[in-house]
């Protein structure tokens, strides 16, 4: 990505824009969910671009910042993420946009006005639906789409369950996804979503608008997707049932069936590469290598890695003896969060991002499907084990219809190869363990219960 400065011409995007931010941003950044480097200090910022969106002049104005953070190096970090930053620009805030402050400028082109989170601010978060509505480009900023024309004065509000990124939606008719941290390349959940559009599959809500930095490489901004309204999650739903003591057997039989729908459209979309010896060598070597760096952060899974390492020990078997399978694109990180049940009963796969903190060439690298599947089968034993008392015999009657119902579309049923199967959750549930011991240590017994059984699985 180039440091070069990209700007909209304008006084407020001068060369001291920065530094009159920089202390304000060391303040707020950290404290964002979105933001990756929580627990390491930040040493520096540089401006990757500046676009005036809105002129700031006297009035309201909107600034769009490329940021590049600098942070000392970590094992899994890098030292300086960038990040998308909307600056709302005002001489006052008024009290409504108390919660969205980051502060007041007191030197530099914004001395004296004060700058806060713009997509807070329904003005500004309607200016940015107005920009898809004219596509083209705007300093250092593209806008494109793909659908029809979108109606104006659409009351946009923001959701709160977003983690990584920042989602609006216009008048329960669109929702944008804000990309937050950066990464070279074209975002998977733009492109593939655009695939699956072209094989018809409706499984994904197709893109209608887009925008992205106009960089050496293009850089993702943001996605406008239909908005899903009445629809469930998949993960709030399965809660639900389990409440109130019902099988969840169908619904999970009908995810299933969704699942291979979206892994046959992007099959055939997308190319799908042979995983020959040294390829399925190499993927069971990655999964021991997770293995033991997790056992050597969360002690209790010290005791599971020989029985564990099994799982990894029979792929790179088979691969030896010559079995090779088709790789192709997947979801990347599929679990009942990611679904949503509309009252007929008909199921949507979203945010086809995959697991933000893994770089963006792994997240866009082929996969075996059984990934995605592994993933959903650890996301009903998390549904099980969030109730109680526990209810394994749940979770077990909802991975069987789940194979079931995916067998029924795809003509192949995951449990078919055991040992792909085994060694995918394996590799999901170790990651589970050192994710709930960073993050939610009270969790950390529902992945070890996993990990007791599938260590257990080799006899």
């Amino acid at each position: 990505m180039s440091e070069a400065v990209s700007t909209r011409a304008a006084p407020s995007c001068g060369t001291g824009l920065l530094p009159s931010l920089a202390p304000l941003l060391h303040g707020w950044l950290p404290r964002q969910r979105w933001f990756a480097g929580k627990g390491r200090p930040v040493t520096g910022f540089s401006l990757v671009s500046a676009t005036e969106m809105l002129p700031v002049g006297t009035g309201t104005g909107l600034l769009h910042l490329l940021v590049r953070v600098h942070q000392p190096a970590a094992p899994g970090h890098s030292p300086d993420d960038c990040y998308q930053l909307l600056l709302g620009v005002r001489a006052v805030l008024p009290p409504r946009l108390a919660p969205a402050l980051i502060g007041r400028v007191t030197e530099g082109p914004l001395a004296g006005r004060t700058v806060y989170e713009g997509l807070h601010d329904p003005h500004l978060a309607g200016l940015l639906l107005e920009r898809f509505r004219t596509p083209g480009t705007l300093g250092a900023l593209r806008f494109g789409g793909s659908g029809p024309a979108l109606p104006g004065r659409l009351a946009p509000r923001p959701l709160d369950t977003e983690q990584s990124n920042t989602s609006l939606v216009y008048g329960d008719a669109y929702i944008l996804k804000i990309f937050r941290r950066l990464f070279p390349g074209t975002n998977p959940d733009l492109e593939l979503p655009l695939a699956l559009a072209r094989e018809g599959c409706g499984r994904v809500p197709a893109p209608v608008a887009w925008f992205e930095a106009r960089t050496p490489r293009p850089l993702t901004l943001g996605v406008l997707q239909p908005f899903l309204g009445g629809a469930e999650d998949g993960w709030r739903l399965a809660l639900r049932h389990l409440a109130e003591g019902r099988d969840f057997a169908p619904e999970a039989r009908a995810l299933g069936r969704a699942t291979a729908e979206v892994h046959t459209a992007l099959a055939a979309a997308l190319p799908t590469p042979a995983l020959h010896r040294a390829q399925t060598e190499r993927l069971a070597a990655a999964m021991v290598r997770r293995l033991e760096s997790a056992a050597q952060a969360v002690p209790d899974l010290a005791p599971y890695v020989p029985g564990l390492r099994t799982a990894f020990d029979a792929v790179a078997a088979l691969g030896h003896r010559g079995r090779d399978w088709a790789a192709q694109r997947v979801h990347g990180d599929l679990h009942l969060g990611q679904t949503l049940r509309a009252d007929d009963g008909f199921w949507s796969l979203i945010d086809f991002e995959g697991e933000p903190a893994r770089p963006l060439h792994e997240r866009r690298s082929p996969q075996l499907p059984v990934r995605d599947i592994a993933g959903m089968l650890r996301s009903f034993d998390y549904a099980a084990r969030s109730h109680r008392p526990w209810n394994d015999a749940w979770a077990a009657r909802c991975r069987t219809a789940y194979c079931e119902g995916y067998a029924e579309a795809a003509g192949t049923d995951p449990r078919g190869e055991p040992e792909l199967l085994r060694a995918h959750e394996t590799d999901k549930a170790v990651y589970e363990v050192l994710y709930e011991a960073r993050h939610r240590p009270d969790w950390l017994p529902v992945p070890m219960a996993a990990i007791h059984r599938l260590a257990a699985a080799e006899d």
